[in-house]
């Protein structure tokens, strides 16, 4: 599917400011909306809406299918009378420009808590009914997540208790033990039931503000799922284990740019044939899911489904990894069937063989460009912008990136000379060089983090592949943004036809 002309900012809403210690779904969500429109952008990339996991990323979401609880706006929740006024005294925070999460998560559960004990006490009748019509539509993924998070909360998740060391009957969902637990549990399945639906609410809402004001979300689906999940735990069969239940092989990348030994994500692969079976019924069932809260979709490691690194699970390291092969074009004909056709953005970064090519043109889903990748000094560099093709979206960087500033200050000198000969600069303002470029470029698509707009060093970057911890913490404040830094962008996307 081609996708029009437009431009757009990358932007993780947990960077938004606000006063509550990471961002949220709300006023300031709104703002930063504006602020697109404003600035003539037309796409936010959000990246996943999912719950956090290991390393506070959202690509080891704990649900496929659940928003991140954190997301949900304090504020909301007292208009609806949940919340007191005290309650949004912010947490103490030493730096707003960073997300303490040891401060910040705790003082959001609290509210979490003490708005669902409001609800089940106080909530009108029209709220009871909007509840109970979110849990009866959303009951194919909410109540084994309800389960799973209630679960983990007796069993030991927060010390690291995976799933497979629960009792065994609960372990292997036994139908009396689940029966048994859902009993003995029902105000903590209430609970997490009750989040899903602020977060659902709230996001749409704020989905809503953003078709007003002209502009459409860009998702992102993972495409792996962390293994303790409710998706591994419901669904156990679609997923290589072992007779314990545990990862019999995990996924990740070889070695490459990142890193010299590879990654190892660490999540379970797919038992592909399980899948076919059902013509792919839990993909399917979870691509909807996705279109009923974003408007494109860019699927995470697109060449996983040509052929995906598969590493035992006793190693340490992906060195010693293989390729083996995925679905292919089976997995996106039975979506296709079920779903038509989709706005997929395919995320073919890495190695990529003619196989993983050959997928995404049978579909027709635009592939990446990333300009940091492009100045080795090889002209037939395909992420060189001449060699662009209109089918395609370019970044000057990702998440996974380094901000332009950042890796302009740490590129070797032959790199930099290509750069400078190529783009017609002297380096001196090279985010905004690299801005110009990906708007110039034929790719129907562009879009630019936050961070390369302000121009923030190597400090601001998002995440770092290979690196388990300590990312995932860098917030936006306005006093970094002006005037010009919208009037820049709406011209450049006048002057290259992303205006619409």
């Amino acid at each position: 599917m081609r996708l029009p002309r437009a431009s757009g900012v990358l932007l993780h809403p947990t960077s938004l400011p606000g006063p509550f210690g990471s961002g949220d779904l709300g006023e300031e969500a709104r703002h930063f909306v504006d602020w697109l429109a404003l600035a003539g952008q037309r796409l936010w990339q959000v990246l996943p809406l999912g719950g956090i996991g290991p390393g506070e990323s959202p690509y080891m979401s704990p649900s496929a299918f659940a928003g991140n609880e954190w997301l949900i706006d304090p504020v909301e929740l007292a208009r609806q009378g949940w919340l007191a006024a005290d309650d949004l005294l912010p947490p103490a925070v030493a730096d707003a420009s960073r997300i303490d999460f040891a401060a910040v998560l705790p003082w959001r559960r609290q509210r979490l808590e003490k708005a669902a004990a409001a609800f089940a006490d106080r909530a009108t009748p029209d709220q009871r009914a909007g509840f109970a019509a979110y849990a009866a539509a959303q009951a194919d993924w909410l109540d084994d997540y309800a389960l799973f998070m209630a679960l983990g909360e007796v069993h030991g998740a927060d010390r690291g208790v995976a799933w497979c060391d629960w009792p065994p009957p609960l372990a292997r969902r036994e139908p009396a033990a689940l029966a048994a637990a859902a009993r003995d549990l029902a105000p903590r399945l209430a609970f997490w039931r009750f989040v899903q639906w602020c977060f659902d609410r709230q996001w749409a809402a704020l989905r809503a503000h953003a078709h007003q004001r002209g502009v459409q979300i860009v998702g992102d689906a993972p495409i792996f799922v962390a293994y303790h999940s409710a998706d591994v735990w419901a669904h156990p069969g679609l997923f290589d284990l072992d007779e314990t239940g545990r990862p019999r092989v995990v996924a990740g990348v070889p070695p490459d740019f990142f890193s010299a030994v590879g990654q190892r994500w660490g999540n379970p692969l797919y038992r592909w044939p399980a899948h076919a079976q059902d013509d792919f019924a839990w993909w399917v069932r979870r691509i909807r899911h996705d279109f009923e809260r974003v408007d494109l979709l860019r699927i995470d490691h697109f060449r996983g489904f040509a052929a995906c690194w598969e590493i035992p699970s006793g190693e340490a390291t992906a060195v010693k990894g293989r390729w083996v092969p995925g679905p292919g074009e089976r997995l996106f004909k039975a979506v296709s069937r079920a779903l038509g056709p989709m706005p997929i953005i395919a995320e073919d970064l890495g190695v990529i063989t003619p196989d993983v090519e050959a997928l995404r043109r049978r579909f027709a889903f635009p592939g990446m460009r990333i300009l940091q990748f492009a100045f080795s000094g090889n002209p037939h560099d395909p992420y060189l912008p001449h060699n662009h093709e209109p089918d395609s979206v370019v970044y000057t960087g990702t998440h996974d990136n380094n901000t332009v500033a950042g890796w302009w200050a740490e590129a070797g000198e032959a790199e930099r000379h290509f750069a400078r000969g190529y783009l017609a600069t002297d380096g001196h303002e090279m985010p905004w060089t690299m801005i110009r470029a990906a708007c110039a470029s034929v790719a129907d698509t562009a879009i630019v983090p936050m961070q390369d707009v302000l121009a923030l060093q190597a400090d601001c970057r998002m995440n770092l592949p290979g690196q388990g911890s300590g990312w995932w913490r860098w917030r936006l404040q306005w006093s970094q943004v002006h005037p010009w830094h919208a009037q820049r962008l709406a011209e450049l996307c006048r002057l290259y036809g992303r205006s619409g």
